[in-house]
């Protein structure tokens, strides 16, 4: 019954009258409980390998028989690095053969599973491998080397190979997310910058799903299309709507791995191109490009986006005539999400959910400043982005219904009628007008 109290044989030890004076010696020994249970369990795992060994020889130490098979010839000490500290133990040795405690013993062979499992999890969070030994050393376990934790969390690898090499067919996405972030890495001899590129995709389910991380010298058109063939060769399909930033390379693979497949230029992205642009110009000027953006974006209705968009066209030219190529030019691509449902807009008109993924990426990339290797990067890379992924198996981002709606064709708009085009006009003139008049902005 729920809250009876468990009799005390059962949870008691019983120790004899010399077992339990000797574990009252031992606690009087010991400075605090960690250190007692170091002790007590090197005593129970020693006494154990003994008994295995005696039972390999065939007889009791320096009996004499006729059955006996092997005999004892000293211990090998060894040390167990555990979660409550410093294990000593002493391995028998056989005259003969070899013994060896496996089922005893972790594979690590000498750290314990639940120390490694530490220490990965550590790692994966975000904390140097310094970091690592001196928390380790504050546990009781001494000799935890920079080298001995990379050592350990190298059995990463396994999992982040699974990871990027798992079937895609069972998670169709109508919207994919593309970006890359830049870390240092040792390639060689030499030190350089290494891109991450990641793929984020919205499944039928309505979550977030991370689809693909690997690591290039350079975003190239061929770098990109590589990426992206490994995904549509994993099974990856139904893609709609891929968002981005509008990296020359990273545009011509989408177009040509996924024909038919809308891009999304990211509009946060397309701000920082026109404010680069507008370089040198009135502090007010490039408000004033960065409002009518925002105010062409954020309509409710597409044909109204578009006609705020046609009127702020020349403004934006007056200020920079290289920001008005690069404004008129993004147009059909930084509007591209108004073909899709209303309620998704938020989520499509930015690249927003691969820049939070890439800051824990960078979160972790600070405390290691450089990383040895570029498997050292992927694995780090991989750990993170599966931690994600696991906390993402429990949010959706949309609904079912509302992401099946993704899937499917978008209904035709009808064109306006005159009446209606002269109205969204007007309406345009007076929403660029009232940003024009705010901003003091003059044409040239």
């Amino acid at each position: 019954m729920e809250g009876k109290a468990m009799p005390q044989e059962e949870s008691v030890l019983r120790l004899g009258r010399d077992e339990a004076l000797e574990a009252a010696r031992l606690w009087q020994e010991c400075g605090d409980a960690r250190e007692f249970a170091c002790r007590v369990l090197g005593s129970v795992m020693n006494a154990l390998m003994d008994s295995e060994a005696q039972q390999m020889c065939g007889a009791s130490r320096n009996e004499r028989s006729d059955g006996r098979e092997n005999s004892r010839n000293g211990y090998r000490p060894r040390s167990l690095k555990t979660a409550v500290g410093d294990v000593e133990l002493e391995i028998p040795k056989l005259r003969h053969g070899t013994y060896y405690p496996e089922g005893m013993l972790a594979r690590w062979s000498r750290v314990d599973t639940s120390v490694a499992a530490i220490v990965q999890e550590m790692y994966v969070c975000g904390v140097s491998t310094r970091k690592v030994e001196r928390v380790a050393s504050k546990l009781g376990i001494s000799s935890l080397s920079s080298s001995e934790v990379s050592s350990l969390c190298s059995d990463l690898d396994a999992e982040v190979a699974e990871f990027r090499r798992r079937d895609l067919s069972g998670t169709p996405c109508c919207y994919l997310w593309l970006d890359a972030t830049y870390m240092s890495c040792r390639v060689g001899s030499s030190v350089v910058s290494q891109g991450v590129v990641t793929a984020i995709g919205l499944g039928a389910d309505g979550r977030k799903h991370f689809l693909g991380c690997d690591v290039v010298d350079t975003e190239s058109e061929d770098s990109w299309a590589a990426f992206l063939g490994g995904l549509r060769e994993r099974g990856l399909a139904g893609v709609r709507l891929v968002v981005s930033d509008s990296h020359a390379g990273l545009v011509a693979a989408v177009s040509r791995l996924f024909q038919g497949c809308a891009w999304q230029r990211c509009v946060t992205h397309l701000q920082r191109n026109l404010q680069s642009a507008c370089s040198g110009r009135p502090e007010d000027s490039k408000a004033a490009v960065r409002d009518l953006v925002h105010a062409a974006v954020y309509q409710d209705d597409p044909d109204l986006a578009r006609c705020v968009w046609a009127e702020a066209a020349p403004w934006v030219a007056s200020v920079s005539a290289r920001a008005g190529e690069v404004f008129e030019q993004a147009e059909d691509s930084a509007l591209a999400f108004t073909a899709f449902p209303r309620a998704h807009w938020a989520k499509l008109r930015t690249n927003n959910v691969q820049e939070r993924a890439n800051r824990e990426i960078k979160r972790r990339y600070r405390v290691v400043q450089s990383f040895p290797s570029r498997e050292s990067m992927l694995r780090l890379t991989c750990a993170s982005l599966m931690e994600t992924k696991g906390q993402w198996s429990q949010q959706r981002v949309f609904s079912e219904a509302s992401a099946a709606e993704g899937f499917a064709e978008p209904a035709d708009r009808p064109a306006p009628t005159e009446g209606r085009r002269r109205a969204l006009g007007r309406r345009a003139r007076e929403i660029v007008d009232e940003i024009v008049e705010r901003r003091g902005l003059k044409k040239e």
